[in-house]
């Protein structure tokens, strides 16, 4: 695999078996008796950036580029203007650049050429005073198994560098915000899933940052963990948090985000509100289910492409039969099922209804983001 340059930083002082806390979030550790000016909390944060004269940016990029030893062009002319208290998703499937994106923020990769400021930070000459203002919460979780919930948030403290006369009350507040209250003093080894996600998600507040990275948080959780793991992200942005959202669950970001920008090879190809993308999808989708395989898929396709009224319009195979997006999906739905009662075709289903992210992400790519089959190529690797 291509190495990148990453940039190196000083060892932690704390414990070797406790780094994975601090390595990940990437804040070095200060003394109790000289602590660095540490931000406001969450209230003042919103009240200052509503407060501002002009919309302030967590993450400002122009033409971000990054290149690995053997020529691979990870990132390619990447530029995005986002502000503070914002809830932004980044789509797109499996090595389109994604995590190596949010890693060039969080400072972990070096960037090849492009500019990039974070929190008014620019990664190259400021990394450490970037990666005292953010969040980071990195695909596998980073908690110590044998250390509590309380334990596991107080030693990320520690290693933030959060006054020791703080600390008590810091672990309380994200041990409520996180729903873990009153399992404090159980180890995270006992944990489910979706409990050592959120815990995860709580060491990474403990400086409060203005500005948090979520690199695919809910891959792997049941439906259940993952929409209570949604709460606690809600209600950390409803209190000022600008947050950096990597996912592969289209419905996450729609239900989520405030804005969106699908990468693919490297490239931005779309950005907008998840309405203004599925606007421009065009019309309304017509789903059709057919009676047999392949071949009856096939020849469905290949009668809508007849038709007159669907000349212009997006036509793809489903599992089950065929979608044909159009602005006469509704209108002229009924002509294709003539049509396909004439051709011998057996309808076993119809439907119209408006696009999803789905029906976005497949327009733009030309695939679909399945997010099963990534969820099963984790849980191979981790077997």
């Amino acid at each position: 695999m291509p190495t990148p340059i990453v940039i190196s930083e000083p060892a932690s002082k704390v414990e070797v078996h406790r780094c994975t806390v601090y390595c990940t979030n990437m804040s070095s550790p200060t003394s109790d008796d000289g602590p660095r000016e540490s931000p406001d909390d969450y209230e003042a944060s919103e009240q200052r950036a509503s407060s501002a004269p002009t919309e302030r940016t967590a993450i400002d990029v122009d033409d971000l580029e990054l290149v690995y030893a053997d020529g691979t062009a990870a990132v390619d002319g990447v530029t995005m203007r986002i502000p503070e208290g914002e809830f932004f998703g980044f789509l797109g499937p499996n090595g389109a650049g994604k995590t190596t994106t949010i890693k060039v923020f969080a400072t972990l990769l070096s960037p090849t050429s492009g500019e990039v400021v974070v929190n008014g930070f620019d990664v190259r000459s400021e990394p450490r005073k970037i990666r005292e203002t953010i969040g980071y919460m990195a695909q596998e979780t980073s908690i110590d198994p044998e250390l509590t919930a309380e334990e596991n948030i107080r030693f990320a403290c520690e290693a933030y560098g959060v006054p020791r006369g703080e600390r008590s009350d810091r672990v309380a507040e994200l041990l409520d915000l996180v729903d873990l209250g009153d399992v404090a003093d159980k180890r995270a080894e006992e944990f489910s899933g979706g409990m050592k996600k959120r815990l995860d998600a709580a060491t990474a507040l403990v400086h409060r940052p203005p500005l948090v990275f979520l690199d695919e948080p809910t891959t792997g959780l049941d439906p259940k963990a993952r929409n209570r793991l949604w709460e606690y992200f809600r209600r950390i942005n409803d209190r000022g948090t600008t947050i950096f959202l990597t996912t592969q669950y289209l419905e996450e970001a729609d239900q989520l985000c405030d804005r969106l920008a699908v990468i693919l090879d490297g490239t931005i190809v779309a950005d907008g509100t998840p309405a203004e993308l599925k606007r421009r999808v065009g019309g309304e989708v017509l789903d059709v289910e057919l009676e047999g395989g392949e071949s009856e898929r096939a020849r469905g396709i290949d009668i809508a492409e007849e038709i007159d009224v669907f000349e212009d319009a997006a036509i793809s195979e489903t599992e089950t039969g065929i979608s044909v997006t159009a602005e006469t999906a509704r209108q002229h739905g009924t002509n294709l099922l003539v049509a396909f009662r004439d051709a011998g075709l057996t309808v076993t289903g119809f439907n119209v209804r408006a696009p999803t992210l789905d029906d976005v992400f497949l327009a733009i790519t030309g695939d679909e983001l399945d997010a099963d089959q990534v969820e099963a190529e984790e849980g191979a690797r981790t077997r």
